[in-house]
């Protein structure tokens, strides 16, 4: 009776136990919050989150990578990872494992059986398997532009949408690995309505203040102009993404393994015991009693079984464990679920305001390097961009069903949003992969671009014959072949603005004159102007083009040009150009085009007078660089050198204190060519009727004969009293305000002060601003009152040791612009600003067809009026509205996106735009408002509501749980009565995504 009574109570306790603590029982088999285990609030609950990290490219390419090949470079193998974890966690229900990296698993997916899918679909379903971030590839945050952003989180969470359903949908951003967190990447989180987001890196000496001060997590006020509405629950993970030390138990790992069984090596409460220490540390940095333990690493889980061995009987010998008088709870668990556990604790968080720019890992080590390294890349990436844009527009506009070409572009320009991609951080051979895939990609779109126009321009064959599209690709080297090789052509211009707009446009051709006309007949004025010698000169440059030919082309959707070859003799506007053009060596000159004037001295831009508003500006523009830091890597760290990621910059040497010129004018456009050296030279121009200064240099190959590596910048000196503050763009959205500062302890002034700019840089005082607007994402500061720098090139001779393993050795030559824009410091020189950026971001795309025989008249005889209005928005969108996207979402339905482009803080203001044109044109059937990624419907889009400390809700009044900023947007076309039905309202900075469904 004494057994069985004992018996009983055993029982009971053990019960009570089950209870007490989560076990297999306790996961649902449900995806979502549905299926995260209840967390009892007076016990330590460990969440255990299997992850990996798969870098898509860095040391290998992405194939490399996928496959396993090169181990001797790294033991990589993506497939065996995707293999081995689905294997185990069919094993045992209680197992979780997240993936972040879409790139990777639908490669993997499309090579299954049905069979095998099912099962992965039925682990998804029951929450085992759950994806987090879901984008094509966790990308970088600094260099990165919101366009890209966007396309690329959208694509990856369709696919998983469109495979898994809700269940595939994440709610919580892992962006684990970048170097650094933009502001506008937690805004972007918001409007997609996940509910928080976890990282790794942020400076040092802020991590350690975070954690001492419990506040390494935290409410992130993403933007001062939707408020609330992008506010972000934000997580830093303590221990980098990596297991506890001592705990990785992978076969890249040297810990040892938890060993449980008779023999004398049964090392169970030895290894509890460290852990447990672990965990009692970690307490002291977490509001509440729940603790985030990711288990992965960098590729790890090629051979799961071994982690999930160890990490089974880390829960299974937890039992009765205690972290003081605290019960433990230690489970298989998600970040998404540890986010649920934290908001269910009701406690009050702070909050956060700026971004995690510059990161630095020591004294020595500042990751600014990256926002420049690869500038040809990054140059890249934006082109690739903007040929997707039109690829996307033209395709949906004409409701074409074949995306296969559409979708390898977006998908390797999800590639190139990758951490190790656009960065431009990863080994040369793997640089060469993207640009080769890049090329592919673009080259695919090109060929749909080419099929729509000849849809949609309906060239006759026996009029017009075999009549081709071909894009020019290289025309920043000014190489074309076409243009180079016809006496006559087409140049046909997509605007992808979606507003009528106009643009200059630079044809290269030889020694040739010819006549532009419109497609009305009307001749175009024009000019030719010499290629500068120093673009002849270009290292790979494969043309015989001499000249430019350059005249201002006014755009609709689709606008064409015929070109014909004219002699000399019969060409009024060479001749007059022969007489107006002034080529002088004198270094000090004025050049103007009635509204700017430029002032030169020994070849230097030195002054600035803005005419209209009879104002001088001191302005002067110089190239300098840096000798790079060449150390030795090793501890404590002071000879750092300056590699693909650090930037460490050591004496300053200015290129050059006179600089050779040559000045060209035709009516009121003026070029100054100036070289530096014979590796650095530029052309600054100003347009008739044009405002902006335009400098377009030239830099490269850098030379490193004298073994030293060197970071080139573009100095800009004014006498704007701008003190210690400038403004740099977050991701070409918002601008954020930043301080120069330099304590006495800290080691690197100037890499401590580079911040990234994606598309604009800007200083002002109380009376004058100037923005400084780029083509590529670089790094800047502004390290005196009124001058700033610009890092544009780099080449280096050393590794900076942080794994690339090979020095940033670029010998490619770049070219690239700057826009220069000076105004009042009043919200009307932002506004301007803003529609600079927004032509910037999205430029007439081009392309070129050879005309041979084909008369003016036969020409003429293309359906031009029809293409003109392939869209046909541009007549229903305000200034500050711009249509961000126009594509193709599944059958009969295409996904738009509109965004105003103008900041509150700037005087943006509400803008409502009725879509009833638009409806109308595409035969609308209805209009359906959703989540910022078009992947959930907003109606019935929810998200986790936190409650912040109080001296946040002191500072800003409105309301905590505030509703989105207007009702969804959803209109049945058949039922609708009134055109203000089709009214939608964006507020400053607002996107709105809207799904229309199509007859």
């Amino acid at each position: 009776m004494k057994l069985t009574i004992n018996f009983v109570i055993v029982c009971i306790l053990y019960l009570q136990l089950l209870e007490a603590r989560p076990s297999k029982e306790t996961f649902n088999g449900k995806c979502g919050y549905s299926g995260c285990p209840v967390t009892p609030t007076d016990t330590i609950n460990i969440h255990l989150v299997p992850h990996t990290h798969d870098d898509v490219g860095w040391l290998k390419t992405v194939d490399q990578y996928y496959y396993g090949q090169y181990p001797l470079i790294q033991k990589a193998g993506v497939e065996f990872i995707l293999d081995s974890v689905i294997a185990e966690l069919l094993k045992d229900k209680s197992r979780r494992f997240i993936y972040v990296e879409s790139a990777f698993f639908f490669k993997w997916w499309n090579q299954q059986e049905k069979k095998l899918q099912d099962k992965v679909k039925q682990l998804v379903e029951e929450g085992q398997l759950e994806f987090i971030g879901g984008a094509w590839s966790m990308n970088d945050e600094a260099t990165t532009h919101y366009q890209s952003l966007i396309d690329q989180f959208s694509y990856g969470l369709k696919k998983l949408n469109d495979t898994f359903g809700l269940c595939g949908r994440p709610r919580v951003g892992w962006q684990i690995d970048p170097f650094g967190h933009s502001k506008e990447m937690a805004s972007i989180f918001a409007g997609m309505k996940f509910d928080g987001m976890f990282f790794a890196r942020l400076d040092w000496r802020d991590k350690i203040n975070r954690f001492s001060n419990m506040k390494a997590e935290m409410v992130w006020r993403a933007s001062e102009s939707l408020g609330r509405n992008a506010d972000l629950f934000t997580g830093i993970l303590r221990n980098h993404y990596s297991a506890p030390p001592g705990f990785c138990f992978d076969y890249l790992c040297q810990d040892e393994p938890i060993i449980d069984g008779d023999g004398y090596e049964n090392n169970v409460k030895d290894r509890l015991d460290v852990f447990y220490d672990y965990v009692k540390n970690m307490t002291k940095y977490h509001k509440t009693k729940n603790i985030m333990l990711p288990m992965g690493d960098d590729f790890n889980y090629q051979d799961a079984s071994m982690y999930y061995k160890n990490m089974d009987k880390l829960i299974k010998y937890s039992e009765n464990r205690k972290v003081g008088d605290k019960d433990v709870n230690i489970f298989y668990s998600t970040p998404s679920c540890y986010l649920k556990s934290l908001n269910d604790a009701n406690e009050l968080w702070p909050v956060e305001n700026d971004d995690f720019f510059p990161y630095a890992t020591d004294n020595y080590t500042y990751w600014a390097g990256y926002y420049s390294s690869r500038p040809t890349l990054k140059r890249y990436e934006r082109i690739g961009n903007n040929v997707l844009q039109v690829c996307k527009k033209i395709l949906a506009a004409n409701l074409e069903d074949s995306t296969q070409n559409l979708n390898f572009l977006r998908e390797v320009m999800g590639i190139m949003q990758h951490h190790d991609a656009i960065t431009g951080t990863e080994k040369q051979h793997v640089a060469d992969d993207y640009a080769h895939l890049l090329h592919d990609a673009i080259s695919a779109c090109d060929n749909d671009i080419s099929n729509m126009l000849t849809k949609v321009l309906k060239p006759d064959p026996i009029i017009h014959g075999d009549l081709e599209f071909k894009p020019c690709h290289k025309l920043n080297e000014s190489t074309c072949e076409i243009t180079e090789n016809s006496e006559n052509f087409m140049v046909t211009l997509f605007n992808p603005l979606s507003r009528e707009t106009s643009s200059y446009i630079r044809i290269p051709i030889r020694d040739n004159f010819y006549e532009i006309l419109d497609s009305e007949g009307n001749p175009v004025k024009s000019y030719r102007i010499r290629i500068p010698e120093p673009v002849k000169s270009i290292t790979g440059r494969n043309s015989s083009a001499l000249y430019d030919m350059v005249f201002k082309a006014n755009l609709k959707d689709i606008t064409s040009y015929y070109v014909k070859k004219k002699d000399k003799n019969d060409f009024e506007n060479e001749i007059l150009l022969s007489k107006n053009v002034e080529k002088n060596n004198s270094r000090d000159f004025d050049i103007d085009n009635k509204k700017i004037k430029l002032s030169f001295k020994n070849g230097f831009l030195n002054s600035i007078e803005i005419l209209e508003e009879r104002k001088t500006i001191e302005f002067r523009q110089e190239f300098s660089y840096f000798e790079a830091a060449a150390g030795n890597n090793a501890p404590p760290f002071v000879n750092r050198s300056s590699g693909a990621y650090i930037y460490r910059p050591k004496t300053k040497k200015i290129i050059a204190t006179e600089v050779e010129v040559e000045r060209f004018k035709f009516d009121e456009n003026v070029e100054v060519t100036q070289i530096f050296n014979d590796w650095i030279s530029q052309v600054i121009r100003l347009y008739e009727n044009e405002s902006i200064i335009e400098f377009e240099w030239l830099i490269g190959p850098i030379p490193v004969n004298d073994k030293i590596g060197k970071e080139v910048v573009s100095h800009f000196k004014t006498n704007i009293d701008s003190g210690n503050i400038f403004y740099t763009d977050s991701n070409g959205r918002e601008m954020i305000k930043r301080k120069y500062t330099v304590d006495e302890l800290e080691k690197e002034p100037i890499a401590s002060n580079f911040y990234p700019i994606t598309t604009k840089l800007a200083i002002e005082d109380t009376k004058s601003r100037m923005a400084i607007l780029t083509d590529r994402a670089q790094g800047a500061a502004c390290l005196k009152s009124g001058e700033c720098e610009i890092l544009v090139h780099r080449r280096l001779l050393h590794d900076d040791a942080f794994g690339v393993g090979e020095a940033l050795n670029e010998t490619t030559t770049a070219r690239g612009k700057f826009h220069v824009f000076f105004g009042q410091s009043d919200e009307a020189t932002i506004a301007k600003e803003r529609q600079i950026q927004a032509k910037q971001l999205l430029e007439p795309y081009s392309v070129f067809s050879s005309l041979k025989n084909i008369k003016f008249e036969d020409w003429q005889k293309l359906k031009h009026e029809d293409a003109s209005k392939i869209i046909n928005v541009s007549t229903i969108l305000p200034e500050s509205i711009i249509l961000l996207t126009f594509e193709p979402f599944g059958t009969n339905k295409t996904l738009l996106r509109l965004e105003n482009i103008y900041e509150k803080e700037a005087g943006g203001t509400e803008i409502t735009v009725n879509l009833k044109e638009i409806a109308d044109h595409f035969k609308a059937k209805s209009f359906e408002e959703a989540t910022l990624d078009g992947n959930q419907w907003l109606r019935v889009a929810k998200r986790l509501i936190w409650n912040t400390e109080k001296e946040y809700n002191e500072i800003f009044n409105d309301k905590i749980n505030e509703e989105d900023m207007s009702s969804p947007f959803d209109v049945d076309v058949a039922n609708v009565k009134d055109d203000e039905e089709f009214e939608i309202t964006l507020k400053p900075m607002q996107i709105r995504t809207v799904i229309m469904t199509r007859s």
